[in-house]
């Protein structure tokens, strides 16, 4: 199977039972346990048209082999707005077959039809598999992520 006979398409409420398991298995990767109740929000807001945040799986046949999230939100730096790509994750079987390319460009071109002008994302600096090919198709900007704990 390569990248290409892979089919993209938005995530759709029957979906769910498809997209957990990879959800999960995102989890895993970067060592988080998000609560039941948030996975169950946040695919709640995937599905609701008036959200800022959309999804999209690949398939293979009937499996689900891939899938993305994406923001969009607003910018002081620009009129328009920016596309925050949260998510990403294919299947470790499929690693290195281009399918993490093609779901990039999915969203870009989702961005790019709803007017951004830009996608940018993160990824964990030990995630060196996923940056071989981010370091190819991207500019790594050289900002340091910080985050403080409210509560």
């Amino acid at each position: 199977m390569t990248a290409n006979q892979i089919t993209l398409r938005p995530a759709v409420a029957a979906d769910f039972d498809a997209w957990l398991p990879l959800w999960r298995a995102y989890q895993a990767f970067y060592e988080s346990d998000i609560p039941h109740a948030t996975t169950l929000v946040t695919w709640q807001r995937v599905l609701d048209a008036d959200e800022p945040i959309w999804a999209a799986l690949a398939w293979d046949g009937e499996r689900a082999v891939g899938m993305t999230h994406w923001i969009f939100q607003r910018s002081c730096w620009t009129v328009e707005h920016t596309c925050y790509l949260q998510d990403l994750f294919v299947v470790p079987d499929l690693r290195g077959s281009g399918l993490g390319r093609r779901l990039i460009e999915h969203v870009g071109a989702q961005a790019r039809a709803a007017g951004s002008t830009a996608v940018q994302w993160m990824t964990h600096e030990t995630n060196t598999t996923a940056r071989l090919l981010y370091d190819r198709i991207a500019v790594r900007t050289g900002h340091l992520q910080y985050k403080q704990k409210l509560g």
